[in-house]
């Protein structure tokens, strides 16, 4: 049975993943020299593990969790899961923090991931709930 929140995450990770491929494409302008103002894509805190452009990681975190809503159902899968999510909220703390007092750059784009990733943290939860609960598929 389909619920709410499997719709609703799959949705929030389908913008998520629209906003990380504009910031990446950005990204990729940047590494070319073809950004004519300058940007968030060309600070150390765009790359925050191992080099990797956040947008990247981005991209496929949302992918992978918009799979995910849909084929974990084991606690394990699901704690997984949880623990990544609670990993980009985090992340997105940190990051928004530095948008607001470190480099004062506006980037809708950015605060558009913020957002998603905050709201996934606050609606996983509830999806797995069943399965971390009681370690059977939902029931509802």
């Amino acid at each position: 049975m389909v619920t709410i929140l499997e719709v609703a995450i799959t949705v929030l990770c389908g913008v998520g993943l629209y906003a990380s491929l504009f910031m990446l494409a950005k990204t990729r302008r940047a590494e070319r020299g073809l950004l004519t103002e300058t940007s968030v894509v060309q600070t150390p805190r765009a790359r925050l593990y191992g080099g990797v452009p956040n947008a990247a990681l981005g991209a496929a975190y949302y992918v992978a969790l918009a799979a995910a809503v849909w084929l974990v159902r084991s606690p394990a899968g699901a704690a997984v899961v949880l623990a990544a999510v609670a990993f980009a909220a985090l992340t997105s703390v940190v990051l928004a923090y530095s948008l607001l007092f470190v480099t004062r750059r506006a980037c809708p784009y950015c605060w558009t991931g913020h957002a998603i990733n905050w709201s996934l943290a606050f609606l996983t939860p509830w999806l797995f709930k069943t399965i971390i609960l009681f370690g059977t598929a939902r029931f509802w």
